[in-house]
């Protein structure tokens, strides 16, 4: 089951429940604010998370990850340059938009590891290196349930922004195309900033 959960800090963004239907555990992507709201679905709904796991370092992708580690003592997953924006408030852009966001202790992962529950080692999330947006972007992408956890690198109707510190262009395109669009075309794209889209829909529309 894929849960949307739009929470506002100083941007809005999507953050993502991923739980497995039969033992009611699951992942929180890139949870960016209102962890107090969060921690509130979680006990209405029974979930058990057991890892957080962050598409990047931006503030608007972490400002909640704190407060939620702290009460729910759970690892935070983030790829294995992360430290780059976690713990540099100007990069992950924090300090520039309100008081600065620091986040330490991130368990590293990289590209191509595979991320099960303890609960349900075949309910698993593929990690997939898509930098452009920024150096440590990651894809978390499930075959099995045809749905791919982008973050910033790719939109309905557009692309990451690529003028934050660590962003570039060719990456960002070589990601796109060589990553998200060789997915299969079914394969739903969940974003930071848009509503839901496909691999399929997205192919047709790019231009490059």
């Amino acid at each position: 089951m894929i849960y949307e959960v739009p929470v506002k800090g100083y941007f809005e963004e999507n953050c993502f429940f991923f739980i497995d239907d039969k033992t009611q555990h699951g992942f929180l992507i890139d949870p960016g604010a209102q962890a107090a709201e969060l921690l509130g679905l979680i006990r209405e709904n029974g979930w058990e998370i057991e890892k957080i796991l962050l598409t990047h370092g931006h503030f608007d992708h972490t400002g909640a990850v704190n407060e939620l580690r702290r009460v729910l003592k759970i690892p935070v997953l983030a790829y294995r340059t992360s430290d780059d924006y976690l713990l540099d408030d100007r990069k992950n852009l924090s300090a520039l938009c309100g008081p600065p966001i620091t986040i330490r202790g991130a368990t590293y992962i990289d590209d191509g590891d595979n991320i099960s529950l303890k609960a349900n080692p075949s309910f698993s999330l593929r990690a997939i290196y898509t930098p452009g947006h920024t150096t440590d972007s990651v894809t978390y992408y499930s075959a099995k349930d045809h749905v791919a956890f982008v973050g910033d690198t790719i939109f309905k109707g557009s692309i990451g922004n690529y003028q934050y510190p660590g962003g570039n262009p060719i990456d960002l395109q070589n990601s796109i195309i060589n990553k998200i669009f060789t997915l299969p075309d079914e394969t739903v794209l969940c974003s930071g900033h848009s509503t839901q889209t496909t691999a399929g829909i997205e192919k047709q529309r790019y231009r490059y």
